[in-house]
């Protein structure tokens, strides 16, 4: 297995590697170019169809979006991301159907090493992310690596989601904590 598919298959990969930082090249300019093209142009929708999996057409991203993969990313069904979100998707990010995420927000799967001469090395632990179905990020929400936020789940702006959300909670905070649950409609 090349580098690059350790990487798009959410496993640890060398992000030296020339193919990965080829791919990572072309992900940037895709960035680059989305968040320079007008907003009506239908070329946005082509480059987010050819950026990420699990582009559909009720899935709308807003300008100032940065990724680092792209193909990492995973939306299940329709989902808004509004201004200036940035998604570290050095693993898998999934984003369930019908998600919102606020302005501002980060999801980031990279985790440099604590020892210092392991981050010297490039040494990672990357984790993945899970955003529930219809759950909802307000805005300049952080999701750190390896969190779950389940289903219908609220976190409140400015929180800092360091540990997993179960589904039907009120989150808020630095670090994100429980305030309520949700009851589940019938």
């Amino acid at each position: 297995m090349t580098e690059l598919e350790k990487a798009l298959s959410g496993e640890q990969f060398s992000r030296r590697d020339p193919e990965v930082i080829a791919f990572q090249n072309k992900v940037k300019d895709l960035c680059f170019e989305f968040n320079n093209t007008v907003p009506s142009s239908p070329r946005r929708r082509e480059i987010l169809s050819e950026m990420v999996e699990g582009y559909n057409e009720y899935l709308f991203v807003e300008s100032g979006f940065q990724c680092i993969m792209g193909k990492n990313i995973h939306f299940k069904g329709m989902a808004f991301v509004n201004l200036n979100c940035t998604f570290l998707d050095s693993n898998i990010i999934t984003i369930g159907h019908c998600a919102l995420i606020g302005p501002g927000c980060s999801l980031i799967c990279t985790n440099h090493s604590i020892d210092p001469v392991e981050r010297l090395k490039g040494i990672f632990n990357d984790r993945p992310i899970s955003i529930g179905e219809n759950a909802w990020l307000g805005a300049n929400v952080t999701v750190l690596p390896g969190v779950t936020i389940g289903d219908r789940a609220v976190i409140g702006a400015g929180s800092v989601v360091t540990h997993d959300i179960p589904a039907d909670c009120i989150a808020v905070g630095n670090p994100c904590r429980i305030v309520r649950k949700i009851a589940a409609e019938q």
